[in-house]
């Protein structure tokens, strides 16, 4: 099964809005910060749990400052190292134990994982940057359809928003996983997300009210707080 149809995606979104609660939510979508150094431009994904930069650390540092006059009533995230170790200085200041989700657990790269974006040309014959529209297609050696990973992140998406009527919720996980959110909500082609830069460390928000139309409106893109 295949995400590529925007019929189906269109399907996926009508499904989203109408098991939402009918009340507004707010989502901080997070990526964690700089990974260390051997891992830049490295497909990591999945299956390898990479730790952050000393850079790294300071985005974290960075994000919860930024938040710091924001309510924020419940954090969300991914397993990973990488996540973990973004979070935990909101966290800290919050006094907010954050619920893992292994589903939002960044994209299984499958046969690329360890391969730099210039070694993908080289040994599968492919430009790395066209990674979502590749997995929407043939897809990559081992790893994950847009489908399998639209299948395992919605789930989480809908519990997280029907678990927090009229709250703030910051989800911290991946540049690819928030790919996933926003084309989930937006009803688009998971390849179209390629037009949106999800940077280390930055902030996207996302406001849900189903009453409305245009039920998920992005008030804040890819915004990273000043170190």
């Amino acid at each position: 099964m295949k995400l590529a149809s925007s019929a189906g995606l269109e399907h996926s979104t009508h499904a989203l809005k109408s098991h939402l609660p009918n009340h507004p939510t707010q989502l901080y979508l997070i990526r964690h910060g700089e990974v260390e150094e051997r891992y830049h431009k490295v497909f990591g994904g999945s299956r390898i749990d990479m730790a952050l930069s000393p850079l790294g650390v300071k985005h974290g540092e960075a994000i919860a400052r930024w938040l710091t006059d924001t309510k924020i009533d419940a954090i969300y995230a991914s397993p990973m190292l990488r996540v973990q170790q973004t979070l935990a200085p909101l966290s800290e200041q919050r006094d907010l134990k954050p619920t893992t989700i292994p589903s939002l657990r960044e994209t299984d790269f499958g046969d690329w994982t360890g391969y730099r974006w210039d070694g993908v040309q080289e040994h599968f014959g492919v430009s790395a940057f066209d990674w979502l529209e590749i997995i929407e297609t043939k897809g990559i050696p081992n790893g994950e359809s847009a489908a399998e990973l639209e299948h395992r992140v919605q789930p989480a998406l809908l519990k997280i928003l029907h678990d927090n009527p009229h709250k703030s919720v910051a989800i911290f996980c991946h540049g690819g996983i928030i790919r996933v959110i926003l084309a989930l909500m937006l009803g688009q082609p998971l390849k179209h997300m390629a037009h949106f830069n999800i940077e280390y460390g930055s902030i996207t928000v996302v406001e849900v009210q189903p009453e409305k139309k245009h039920a998920f409106e992005i008030e804040l893109m890819n915004f990273c707080p000043p170190i």
